[in-house]
Formats: structure tokens, C-alpha cells, sequence
């Protein structure tokens, strides 16, 4: 499979979550919810990554676990704050303003990564963002 269909796959699992999280968030506090949520993900990681695993961790080098330990505190951040969005909000208005974070990622991108921005970035992301604030007020 190539990335187009990893991305389709990622997006209807990420879909999912938004409305499963909603239905296990209503009757919690949104930072068990997201605590019982980790512990879920932590073990299916670990068992995908040791089933398949392809190298050891002294491999792994130390810039690669600086980056890798920020990215998880961001995503935690994320998390968090995702669910408890749920809690008090409409998932299917929670959902698109969360993917706000595309609009935001592309920007990222071209800061701090250097990636080339054409029109197709700018018209994409500009759709996104026009969509997520109509479906939010909606």
C-alpha cells in the first residue's frame, strides 16, 4: 500500500475515534478518559512494534529520541485537550476543528522543514480551514 492509502485508512480510524471517544467521554472526566484511552494505545504499540521489530535501541540515536519524546508530549497535549473538546462540544464539531491541525502541520512544514508551499497547499489548506470554522458555527 502506498502513503495515499495509509492516510485514508489513518483518517477513517481518526473518524472512528471521534465518535467513539464522545460516546466513552460522556459519563467520565476527560483526563481519565484520555489516561485509559493511552494505556490502550501504549500496549497495541508496543506489541505492533515488538512483533515487528528491525532494530535494537542503541540504534536508535539521540536527536531521533529528543524529537520522538517532544512529538509525544505534543500528543499528549493534544489528547487531552481533544477530549475534553468532546466532553463539553459536538463531535461533529469538534472533529473538523481538530483537523485544523493540518492547516497548522503545513505551515510547520514550510517554517521548519522547508517544504516548498505551491497553490495547491495554500487553496487546500484555505478550504480546510474556511470548512472547519462553517462546520464549527454550524
Amino acid at each position: 500500500m502506498n502513503w495515499f492509502t495509509w492516510a485514508l485508512l489513518s483518517a477513517f480510524f481518526a473518524g472512528l475515534t471521534a465518535v467513539l471517544a464522545k460516546i466513552g467521554v460522556q459519563q467520565i472526566n476527560s483526563n481519565m478518559a484520555t489516561a485509559i484511552r493511552t494505556v490502550v494505545i501504549l500496549i497495541f504499540a508496543w506489541a505492533i512494534a515488538l512483533a515487528t521489530r528491525n532494530e535494537s535501541f542503541s540504534a536508535i540515536g539521540k536527536r531521533t529520541w529528543i524529537f520522538l519524546i517532544l512529538s509525544g508530549i505534543a500528543t499528549s497535549l493534544s489528547w487531552l485537550c481533544y477530549f475534553r473538546a468532546l466532553q463539553l462540544g459536538e463531535a461533529s464539531q469538534v472533529a473538523p476543528v481538530d483537523k485544523l491541525s493540518v492547516v497548522i502541520a503545513i505551515a510547520l512544514a514550510a517554517i521548519f522543514l522547508h517544504e516548498k508551499m505551491t497553490w495547491h497547499h495554500w487553496l487546500g489548506g484555505s478550504l480546510i480551514f474556511v470548512g472547519a470554522v462553517i462546520l464549527a458555527y454550524a
